[in-house]
């Protein structure tokens, strides 16, 4: 995945950063606080874990033992430098991890029907065209939009299912600002894993995605691969944003 030229500080999330040294100097110091890629961290049973890259490529992390986020499984900003010892298979790279940020993951919801407005909210929200906007490895990550106030108050945001009878992929944004709609503009991270949606003849599907922007209705389609094995994820665990819920 390409560098990107987009600082922390625009995505406007508030996720607890964890930092490590790194040995680079002034000179790429810049470098040093964009984002490399946008990964899932994928724990394993000997507290170690991985990281996707994407549908194909797997990062090792040579300089840190244990996973951050313990047994969850996350999607996350990483930046990272390639390791001298590289592996025989492209497919999988050892790097160093500089810095690792979560973003808020969560399940899908089963739509409530008329109750959506009451149990989900109504608020507009807008989807920004970018490149941590992306559905890959089972998961949808988007960079979403909208007013904020200045009383940290947390913004509610839930992605269901159900809403087409007709269409399992057809899945319908839903953001509860809790009242704290003005004052500023300002984005977000937050992620949703779809790897327990149904399964089409093959592991990649095409989904449909409806919100409600401060323009009217929008709606945008996704190709998105799912994994061959669907893991199970604890939902109870999956908390790591004080900016969306």
């Amino acid at each position: 995945m390409k560098k990107i030229s987009i600082l922390l500080s625009l995505l406007g999330f508030g996720a607890s950063t964890l930092m490590f040294q790194s040995c680079l100097n002034d000179d790429n110091s810049v470098d040093l606080n964009r984002p490399t890629a946008l990964v899932t961290v994928c724990p394993d049973e000997d507290e170690s874990f991985t990281m996707r890259l994407d549908n194909s490529t797997t990062l090792i992390p040579t300089n840190i033992k244990k996973s951050p986020y313990g047994k969850k499984e996350v999607r996350a900003l990483v930046n990272y430098t390639e390791s001298a010892n590289e592996t025989p298979d492209e497919k999988i790279r050892n790097v160093q991890v500089n810095w690792l940020d979560s973003i808020r993951t969560k399940l899908p919801v089963t739509s409530a029907g008329e109750n959506n407005d009451k149990l989900f909210g109504n608020d507009p929200i807008e989807i920004v065209r970018d490149w941590v906007t992306i559905a890959e490895d089972g998961y949808l990550t988007l960079r979403i939009r909208t007013m904020w106030g200045y009383s940290n108050t947390p913004h509610i945001i839930n992605l269901l299912t159900g809403s087409n009878p007709d269409d399992p992929f057809e899945l319908e944004l839903r953001h509860d600002a809790n009242g704290d709609t003005y004052a500023r503009w300002g984005d977000a991270l937050i992620a949703f894993n779809l790897n327990g949606l149904p399964r089409a003849n093959d592991d990649e599907i095409k989904i449909k995605l409806k919100w409600k922007s401060f323009s009217g209705d929008k709606d945008a389609e996704f190709e998105i691969e799912m994994r061959p094995d669907v893991r199970s994820v604890d939902t109870a665990s999956l908390t790591f944003s004080n900016v969306v819920e």
